[in-house]
């Protein structure tokens, strides 16, 4: 199965905020959103997550303020991106040797998404249903789709 896959299924909407909008606002939206991440963007430009990890480890546990702390200061900028015609294998590979949950997606230089882990795993539950379904015809006489 491909990212575009996924994307068709559960849509493309973005959730955002600007670099130099504060911690706080950033965690309050993603509270409100009830989301785990939101891509750092400029305009179009895509410069980099913040997630909530991100929060624990560079403002909680250094003793940073959520609402003087700027996102840039606090953002993964060094961010791996995937396209559509990647597959589900391919980035859920990525996310395991990684240690991160939340990949943009990029098709000619435009964010068109964003991944999730979760996302991943319900499109291989979802695969695995189907080839289940299709062997239990095959056994009990049906014909097999191949």
């Amino acid at each position: 199965m491909l990212i575009r896959n996924i994307l068709n299924e559960k849509g493309t909407k973005v959730f955002d905020i600007e670099p130099e909008d504060t911690v706080y606002d950033a965690i309050k939206k993603m509270a409100d959103k009830d989301i785990g991440a939101l891509l750092v963007m400029e305009g179009e430009k895509l410069k980099g997550i913040i997630t909530e990890r991100d929060y624990r480890n560079k403002v909680i546990l250094k003793g940073r303020r959520s609402k003087t702390t700027a996102v840039r200061e606090i953002m993964t900028s060094d961010l791996y991106t995937v396209q559509p015609t990647d597959t589900v294998d391919t980035c859920m590979a990525l996310m395991t040797d990684r240690k991160f949950r939340h990949l943009p997606v990029v098709e000619n230089g435009k964010v068109v998404g964003v991944i999730s882990i979760g996302d991943l795993v319900k499109a291989v539950i979802t695969k695995q249903k189907v080839e289940i379904h299709n062997l239990r015809d095959y056994i009990s006489g049906g014909s097999y789709p191949g």
